[in-house]
């Protein structure tokens, strides 16, 4: 019987890629690229189409670039009734995706499908497609564990395989088009400019080379063989790193990866790849693909590494929720966070089991996958559909936090409400601008009522409000160019928010001026070839000794603020000397001196 299951398993992906397969797929290639045309030309003009019916076009897109690999890849390896149903189910589900994206920006400008919500779409429509082709070819609603992960990985080198040769095919009509032009035609390279030409054609490419990667899968097999064979030996390279950053982490303590703001998205990066290696060293678990010894040991510290990684990242994702609230962000990270926590269970107990189960060889592996695969694909759906909006998820969160008290009126972020969180933010902003306490109310207006006048180019008309020292040097005029374009627009808006001082003032370089505000000091460096200035880095306030809770602006005004010794300089806030500067990071406190 486990033969049985293991043959079936190894057939259940193995199509038939005919002469009639093939012109199908040629046919799918070039009604794509018709197809995003078509989409192109509708994006053209100061009010086109797409911007005047975004709830419309967003679904179309999401669908045209999506919907046709998924026909290609089931093409002769799906019954056609399947294909059918799967691709009416995939559309519909594209289009509610894309919908929902855009419609919940309503009231805001530039309503466009957002880059995350395209990554996440196409990992969930990945991984359903092949849920659900290997069960068809199985004739069961579970596949055989071996037949997962051939479908899987082989559609992973088609698909990899297949944009290389349409990247090769662009190249060589490049160079023909060189060629011709050399002897002065232009004829090839004027084509190959037009939409109408390009992009039929690249679908064309892209279906041929899926075509001939059907008709040569001894080769493709070959190239996965070697793919798997270098990424098993790579997972022993990053068990040692991670076991060794684990080992670290008692000795440096845990605020140095607080501090870097990104620490839960890279521990769950690194448990991510992880779960990719240690796939690639068990294969499909049959006894004939079983890893070296080393191995097999990387994989079992590697699946008990997972615990401590996800358990880090699930810590500092507490407690920045717990300090700061929900964001749209966090809450995708939460949902990462939940899936990694259902491979960790899985490849624990895989790892743990085989002490006392030898010849079992993480066999608990190969549910953990499909149940993870399956809730993947939901916490997708889930996020990026009304189901678990997270922009509406963390408005409500944010509006809970300040009628609790946890938030005072005046540290609100408003503008995330007005700017940030679409029509839900500004459905909560309009609660709150109701409000029986006029803090919060006159606060809540005051972002209503923001509007930035824009010229016919589209640049914001806006000179932020900042504000100088009694006495002080003025400001350089292209100063405020440069910061009129940065984040600060959208802090510094009333007298008071933001202070600014010459560096040279304070002992930094000339031609430097410093943006000081309470949670931050940026320092901005002229350009003298384009007359501007531009940002060079960002001190980020820390709390250090005595000097708990500083406001980076009373320093200054107190006169406590000046430069360091490095360098490039650091920054000495009374008593506590900063590190020198880094761009963009936080920074540690030298002992005082």
């Amino acid at each position: 019987m486990a033969n049985e299951d293991i043959g079936s398993g190894r057939n259940a992906i193995a199509g038939t890629a005919g002469p009639a397969v093939g012109l199908f797929r040629l046919a799918v290639g070039l009604a794509q690229g018709v197809c995003l045309y078509l989409l192109f030309r509708l994006t053209e003009g100061e009010d086109s189409w797409s911007q005047t019916h975004p709830g419309t076009f967003a679904p179309l897109v999401l669908i045209a670039l999506f919907l046709p690999p998924v026909v290609l890849a089931g093409a002769g390896k799906m019954r056609w009734l399947t294909l059918g149903m799967w691709a009416v189910i995939a559309a519909s589900g594209l289009a509610l995706l894309g919908w929902h994206d855009v419609a919940r920006q309503a009231g805001t400008t530039g309503r466009e499908p957002t880059p995350v919500m395209f990554a996440f779409a196409a990992a969930a429509l990945f991984i359903a497609h092949h849920l659900i082709l290997t069960a068809d070819r199985a004739r069961r609603p579970v596949a055989p564990y071996p037949a997962y992960f051939d479908a899987a990985w082989m559609a992973g080198v088609q698909l990899a395989a297949s944009v290389a040769f349409a990247g090769a095919f662009w190249l060589l009509l490049w160079l023909g088009a060189a060629l011709f032009n050399i002897i002065g035609l232009s004829f090839l390279g004027d084509l190959i400019e037009k939409g109408w030409f390009s992009l039929p054609l690249t679908g064309l490419a892209f279906a041929t080379a899926v075509h001939l990667t059907d008709v040569r899968e001894s080769l493709i097999r070959g190239v996965r063989s070697i793919a798997l064979m270098l990424l098993s030996w790579l997972l022993l390279v990053l068990t040692v790193l991670v076991g060794a950053f684990l080992c670290a982490l008692p000795f440096t303590g845990l605020s140095g990866l607080w501090e870097t703001g990104s620490a839960t998205a890279i521990l769950l990066a690194a448990t991510g790849a992880l779960i990719i290696l240690i796939n690639a060293a068990y294969q499909d678990g049959r006894e004939d693909n079983l890893p070296p010894r080393v191995l097999q040991i990387a994989v079992r510290a590697a699946s008990v590494l997972l615990v401590p990684l996800v358990g880090l990242a699930v810590w500092g994702l507490t407690l920045r929720i717990g300090q700061h609230g929900l964001t749209p962000d966090r809450i995708i990270a939460c949902a990462c966070a939940l899936v990694g926590a259902i491979y960790v269970g899985g490849y624990a107990w895989a790892a743990l089991r085989t002490f006392w189960r030898p010849g079992d060889w993480m066999q608990p592996l190969e549910p953990t996958n499909l149940i993870a695969a399956v809730a993947a694909v939901l916490a997708v759906l889930a996020l990026f559909s009304p189901v678990a909006d997270p922009a509406r998820l963390s408005v409500a969160d944010q509006v809970a936090r300040l009628e609790r008290g946890k938030v005072a009126p005046e540290k609100f972020d408003y503008d995330f409400l007005q700017h940030s969180s679409g029509k839900a933010g500004r459905a909560a902003l309009a609660k709150l601008a109701a409000s029986d306490d006029p803090a919060i109310a006159d606060r809540a207006k005051a972002a209503q009522a923001e509007t930035v006048p824009t010229d016919p180019t589209g640049r914001e008309d806006f000179r932020p409000e900042i504000g100088t020292l009694p006495g002080a040097p003025a400001l350089p005029e292209p100063f405020f160019q440069i910061v009129t374009d940065d984040d600060a627009r959208r802090e510094c808006r009333s007298e008071g928010e933001c202070l600014a001082t010459v560096g040279e003032a304070i002992g930094f370089q000339p031609n430097t001026v410093l943006l000081v505000q309470s949670y931050r000091v940026t320092i901005y460096a002229e350009d003298a070839e384009f007359g501007t200035y531009l940002p060079l880095g960002t001190y980020v306030p820390v709390r250090c000794g005595d000097e708990t809770g500083v406001d980076a602006r009373d320093l200054l005004r107190q006169g406590k603020l000046k430069a360091g010794y490095e360098s490039l300089p650091g920054l000495d806030t009374g008593g506590q000397r900063q590190s020198s500067l880094s761009p963009a990071a936080p920074f540690a406190c030298d002992p005082p001196r």
